[in-house]
């Protein structure tokens, strides 16, 4: 089986097991996902969602929080982690938007990587949720599975490289929900902290690792 073979297995059974490829940080504004994508940074989407209900509530535009003081920002995101330096990226990257771009998120992969605090996971990020252009989010949950399942080469940790690797295999108007649905798979089956629930995996007999400890079924397909 070829890189693009497994790739497309991959792609239509996680669409069986999660039909609603979604991201799990709550936004209504693009501006919105930028500043918690930062904040979860070392921290759950849950108690991000959490933390911005204060922020937003009392900075609800790019202008407001673009004039908050540092640390009034830092003393509502502190239970995120980092407090000081995600306050520091949120303000200037908020002040960024209201001076060059006029309030606005820009729909530009490289303008996106030039902002403060962003980096190539949230530039994907926002331009797969929020502009529904081609994008591979290579977060945590991403390099893990792909490492395991087979779909990158062994041991291969560097998300700009495994961003690049899956660009060769992924078509790229899957990449965004098939990233989605590896957060929702890590999460549930095939998890960090313990040995992978192989055995309620839709994907155990393609997979890498799975038949390498002795997980796959019987009937394994060839990779």
């Amino acid at each position: 089986m070829t890189g693009k073979q497994l790739a497309a297995v991959c792609i239509e059974r996680l669409k069986q097991a999660y039909p609603l490829a979604e991201c799990t940080l709550d936004y209504a504004h693009a501006w919105q996902l930028l500043v918690e994508v930062r904040l979860a940074a070392q921290c759950t989407d849950e108690r991000v969602n959490v933390v911005v209900k204060e922020l937003f509530a009392k900075y609800p535009g790019v202008e407001a929080l673009a004039a908050a003081d540092p640390a009034d920002i830092e003393a509502i995101v502190r239970p995120c982690g980092l407090g000081r330096s995600k306050a520091r990226d949120i303000s200037a990257c908020m002040r960024t938007l209201r001076d060059e771009y006029g309030g606005k998120v820009p729909e530009d992969f490289d303008a996106l990587l030039a902002l403060p605090g962003v980096g190539r996971k949230s530039a994907n990020l926002i331009m797969g949720d929020v502009f529904g252009k081609p994008a591979i989010v290579t977060d945590t949950h991403c390099i893990r599975l792909c490492g395991r399942i087979g779909l990158v080469e062994e041991g291969l940790k560097d998300p700009k490289r495994v961003e690049m690797a899956l660009w060769k295999i992924i078509p790229p108007e899957e990449g965004s929900d098939f990233c989605h649905r590896l957060v929702h798979h890590g999460r549930a089956v095939c998890t960090a902290r313990t040995e992978p629930y192989c055995e309620n995996c839709c994907l155990a007999d393609v997979c890498r690792w799975a038949r390498r400890h002795g997980k796959a079924p019987a009937k394994a397909g060839a990779v």
